[in-house]
């Protein structure tokens, strides 16, 4: 990953990677998960609980795929799962801190109300999760990286951390008679992230430790029709993203193809925020 040359052939290769993935059973780290397994990567998924799907990738791939059970905002838990992964597979060479938290659509009216009556406690849980869970995963396994002398670290943010949330597409609830505003933490976490990484891909840059952002845009998850009609009346492509639109990107800044990048914000967002 840190060599200085590398073979066109090889560049996107993930075979030889040892990566890590936050929020493994969500929706989209099953789906960057299966992505490395199926390059020959091997590949640890950290979350509070298995789903379904996860523990089928842990039948598919018994050799390759290994869960651990990890509260990443508590760094003894991460350390926990730094000890599995080296006794595993070696030290790890890839993060995707995927993992984050959102008020959903079901949230609490106090939760999804005017930002003037934003709870404190909802403020803190995302907060927790969002930053100091990336934080903590970069300090364990970004030192593990950095005394390896090699390293790819991706956080993944969102549109909604480059720009404000679109509150127009929630009209249809406020024509219900709902009250419901997309709340503010989930995007100044997710902002807060582009800063992060260019701190942390200065500090590195002299240890072969990347650092890059990922920012996406919303994914399709059985969401209300007019919400989605709302949503791809606004996105240029016209879409929403499917999980798999994101793996290409990803494979990307983990393997050799981007060598050379670092500190850098990769949009993939169908166009979201060129309007």
């Amino acid at each position: 990953m840190t060599d200085k040359t590398v073979c066109p052939e090889n560049l996107f290769d993930v075979s030889n990677e040892i990566v890590v993935i936050t929020g493994v059973s969500g929706q989209l780290g099953l789906q960057y998960a299966d992505a490395f397994l199926r390059r020959g990567a091997c590949v640890t998924g950290l979350d509070l609980q298995t789903s379904e799907s996860c523990r089928k990738l842990i039948s598919d791939f018994p050799d390759s795929f290994l869960f651990c059970r990890t509260d990443i905002t508590s760094k003894p838990s991460v350390e926990l799962s730094l000890s599995e992964i080296i006794k595993h597979f070696g030290t790890p060479s890839v993060l995707i801190n995927n993992a984050g938290i959102d008020s959903p659509p079901s949230a609490p009216v106090e939760e999804c109300g005017p930002y003037e009556n934003y709870p404190e406690t909802s403020w803190d849980k995302v907060m927790a999760v969002n930053i100091k869970g990336v934080h903590l995963c970069c300090q364990v396994f970004g030192k593990a990286m950095a005394e390896a002398g090699k390293g790819s670290i991706v956080n993944i943010s969102s549109t909604y951390g480059m720009i404000s949330p679109d509150q127009s597409l929630y009209e249809y609830r406020h024509r219900r008679g709902e009250v419901f505003y997309k709340p503010v933490a989930y995007s100044v976490s997710k902002s807060a992230l582009l800063n992060m990484t260019r701190y942390l891909a200065v500090y590195w840059a002299q240890k072969g430790v990347r650092v890059n952002t990922l920012t996406i845009a919303g994914v399709f998850n059985s969401q209300e029709q007019e919400f989605l009609d709302a949503y791809c009346r606004r996105i240029p492509i016209g879409r929403m993203a499917n999980p798999e639109d994101y793996v290409g990107a990803l494979l990307f800044l983990a393997s050799s193809a981007s060598v050379y990048m670092t500190g850098a914000n990769l949009v993939v967002d169908g166009g979201w925020t060129a309007i």
